[in-house]
């Protein structure tokens, strides 16, 4: 840094402290120094408040009745502080300004129209980072690491953080990694296709490659690493209701199905027989009313003949998960109340959740009572009570 510059500053004592500032300001912003420029847009504030200039940030100094005023001003710096650093591509730095003031939106908005494809080699982690790891734009995360690491790193990343994304951020990753394997899955099969008949008619969906072609999966032969496989359709369950995604996972599940036993691993309760299994639960969300009673029937059978307390909790759980998909929410209910009535988990399963959302506060009120859960039973029963009221009203 010149020299010359402490000598202006020291010139511009003689006219005013608010001079020193105003030109320590200008100084900063055009070096680009913009975690030093915070600090002096703070002193601005602390010079206008009468306070000392040392700790700029610190809020330590700052007299009670002005705290109100110097966080407004703080927010402000941030705000701004923050947007030069988006200007500058440098999201980083940006999201530690617009996190700590609780405004995220600037910086995933900006994230979001990042093409992964032009990300710099040298932006990969940094970016990744930001996204994923500090929760920024974690969509846009998945979408960069799946285009640079691959779809093993990203299955397996996604598998640890899955919990910590909101539902449209798990069905947006769900969505990128079912269209990836889908994709690669259809060029493998194309390739070989082309290798052992010439003259076929071009495919690009599962189904038609597969079609009178039993010797593809012959001698144990897959096309696609089976762990990938396995895990993207299990993800595909986050997907929402009728979302296109479905036709792809079923055409997915179809070809799980004609693999060699050895390479179809068996899924937790209820999904042991994976890729059927699997068939049965998305077919009912999207096909026609036969798919949807047979599903559903398939998971009804397992439940009747499963004679282990802890596993008929989790044939319960993926049955309701479908019931309430397809609108049957009566039958949902009645199930929850026998075997789940004891879940409150925000991540899997909420008995009190179903409730409310199936508009059953008489069943909430009456395991309550069986309970001897005085809280929730005042809750659901008030609760009912002013829905009640704002109906007549």
């Amino acid at each position: 840094m010149s020299e010359d510059i402490f000598a202006v500053l020291e010139e511009l004592q003689q006219q005013s402290p608010q001079a020193v500032l105003d030109q320590l300001v200008e100084t900063l912003t055009s070096q680009k120094n913009y975690h030093r420029l915070f600090d002096a847009l703070l002193m601005q504030k602390k010079l206008a408040l009468g306070t000392g200039l040392l700790q700029p940030t610190s809020f330590d100094n700052v007299p009670e009745d002005q705290k109100k005023d110097f966080e407004e001003a703080y927010i402000d710096a941030a705000r701004q502080v923050g947007n030069l650093f988006l200007e500058d591509k440098k999201y980083s730095d940006a999201w530690l300004y617009f996190q700590t003031i609780q405004e995220p939106a600037p910086v995933a908005e900006a994230l979001k129209k990042i093409n992964p494809r032009t990300v710099p080699e040298d932006k990969v982690e940094e970016l990744i980072q930001v996204c994923v790891y500090e929760g920024a734009n974690p969509e846009k995360g998945f979408e960069i690491m799946l285009q640079v690491n691959g779809i093993c790193n990203t299955i397996t990343v996604f598998d640890q953080m899955n919990a910590q994304l909101n539902p449209e951020g798990r069905q947006q990753v769900a969505c990128l990694l079912v269209d990836q394997l889908y994709a690669d899955l259809v060029q493998s099969l194309q390739y070989q296709v082309q290798q052992k008949v010439p003259m076929a008619p071009p495919a690009d969906n599962l189904r038609e490659l597969m079609a009178g072609r039993d010797w593809m999966f012959e001698s144990g032969s897959y096309h696609i690493d089976v762990s990938h496989l396995n895990s993207v359709v299990r993800f595909a369950r986050l997907l929402p209701d009728e979302d296109p995604h479905l036709s792809k996972v079923i055409e997915l599940c179809e070809y799980g199905s004609r693999l060699d036993s050895q390479f179809q691993y068996p899924g937790e309760t209820p999904f042991e027989d994976f890729y059927p299994a699997h068939m049965h639960f998305f077919k009912a969300l999207v096909g026609d009313e036969n798919d949807q009673k047979m599903g559903i029937a398939y998971f009804e059978s397992k439940l009747e003949q499963e004679p282990d307390e802890d596993d008929k909790q989790m044939i319960a759980y993926a049955l309701i998960d479908l019931l309430t998909r397809v609108g049957q929410e009566e039958r949902a209910i009645e199930l929850a109340e026998t075997y789940l009535s004891q879940f409150e988990d925000p991540n899997t399963f909420s008995f009190t959740d179903l409730c409310l959302k199936t508009d059953h506060l008489d069943v909430l009120q009456r395991v309550a009572r069986g309970k001897g859960d005085l809280v929730t039973f005042a809750g659901a029963l008030l609760d009912e009570q002013a829905k009640s009221q704002s109906q007549e009203s």
